[in-house]
């Protein structure tokens, strides 16, 4: 019993809290330049090996774009709190304001002649979004996990001056003008194997995940699968696939997104789907994305602190109404680059790199990997 006594508040002494409180600045292809800041409270690993960056963390981050573009996010994430169990939740407020919008389907054009003569938002759209997200996750049996969670979620889009494809769509019937704005009710279930040896710079392991969401008068059935192997110490070969299809009568609102374990992301186009693509490039009801990187440290400090210079190629498409998601080639949309990645200790990360595509090249930045 002594020894119990003696322990216990050893053991919970080690749950302190460290926090950081920064502003930034970077630049985006479609938002300009961006000012912002940063809060955050985390309770740190200490020196366990474990894949988390951190036990739990609570953050505050808020920003605003020379276009019209801002961010607010709070988050609040426990990953190795309790021991099996994994939750996070989220609160955002968000507008897009120079979103690229080039119609509905895989085929769509873009012609530069068209912004010559009509002006610079004809292919750009502005969207505002509220969400309210949670997730919860408990593991199963070794790196199996299943996941819990919902989502309340509000995003109205908004003409640009001037003509534009979006404002097209929108009279023409073709975007349903009783869906904008939409209000998203969602409930999410899945199954996620995860190996990695770190979740914020994995250099080997496997990330599955199988997972089913229904909302406002459409499902969602998404899997995706990320692979890293490394071949020697400096050297680490990334890979993704991913696709997801969706039933029902899905909304423009909610075709612009591809689901994840985390956070949804854009697609299909820029950062998180399709680099030296536009943002938002190709809406469809149905997604395919594939990748590879290989990911080489000129600089390295143990695992702890390393300069990587990275070699990606991006392929993507997306599926129509009728169209059936299926494995491949046919249609793709292309794009390859480089990017420099610095990485500090366990729970930093930046990337900054340029992509090209067959409609031109795009600036990225990043604070993780895009996959």
């Amino acid at each position: 019993m002594a020894l119990c006594a003696a322990t216990t508040p050893a053991l919970a002494a080690q749950r302190y809290w460290r926090h950081n409180l920064y502003p930034y600045i970077y630049y985006s292809a479609t938002d300009g330049l961006w000012g912002a800041a940063h809060y955050g409270r985390y309770s740190p690993l200490g020196f366990i090996e474990r894949p988390e960056a951190s036990r739990a963390s609570l953050s505050l981050d808020a920003g605003a774009s020379t276009e019209g573009s801002y961010a607010i996010a709070l988050d609040a994430h426990a990953p190795a709190w309790w021991e099996g169990w994994r939750a996070r939740g989220t609160l955002g407020a968000a507008r897009d304001n120079r979103l690229g919008y080039y119609g509905l389907g895989n085929d769509t054009r873009y012609s530069p002649d068209s912004v010559a003569l009509l002006g610079a938002y004809y292919y750009r759209t502005s969207r505002t979004r509220l969400t309210a997200r949670a997730t919860l996750e408990r593991r199963v049996i070794g790196p199996l996990r299943l996941l819990v969670g919902g989502a309340l979620v509000r995003t109205d889009f908004r003409a640009l001056p001037g003509p534009s494809v979006f404002r097209a769509d929108l009279a023409a019937g073709r975007v349903d003008s009783g869906a904008v704005p939409f209000t998203d009710h969602v409930v999410r279930a899945g199954l996620v194997l995860d190996t990695r040896e770190s979740e914020l710079d994995p250099h080997s392991g496997v990330l599955v995940e199988v997972l089913f969401a229904s909302g406002g008068g459409y499902t969602r059935t998404t899997g995706n699968g990320r692979l890293q192997v490394r071949p020697f110490r400096r050297l680490v070969l990334a890979g993704r696939l991913a696709a997801e299809g969706m039933g029902g009568n899905p909304p423009l609102a909610v075709q612009r997104d591809m689901e994840s374990s985390e956070l949804p992301f854009l697609a299909v186009g820029g950062y998180w789907s399709l680099r030296g693509y536009y943002d938002g490039r190709f809406t469809g009801r149905g997604k395919l994305l594939g990748g590879l990187e290989a990911r080489y440290a000129l600089v390295a400090v143990g695992d702890a602190v390393e300069l990587k210079l990275v070699a990606f190629y991006d392929a993507g498409r997306v599926f129509g109404s009728g169209e059936a998601v299926r494995l491949t080639t046919a249609g793709r949309h292309e794009s390859g680059g480089a990017e420099l990645a610095l990485r500090l200790l366990r729970n930093s990360l930046m990337v900054v790199g340029y992509g090209r595509g067959s409609e031109g090249g795009q600036f990225l930045f990043g604070t993780s990997w895009s996959y």
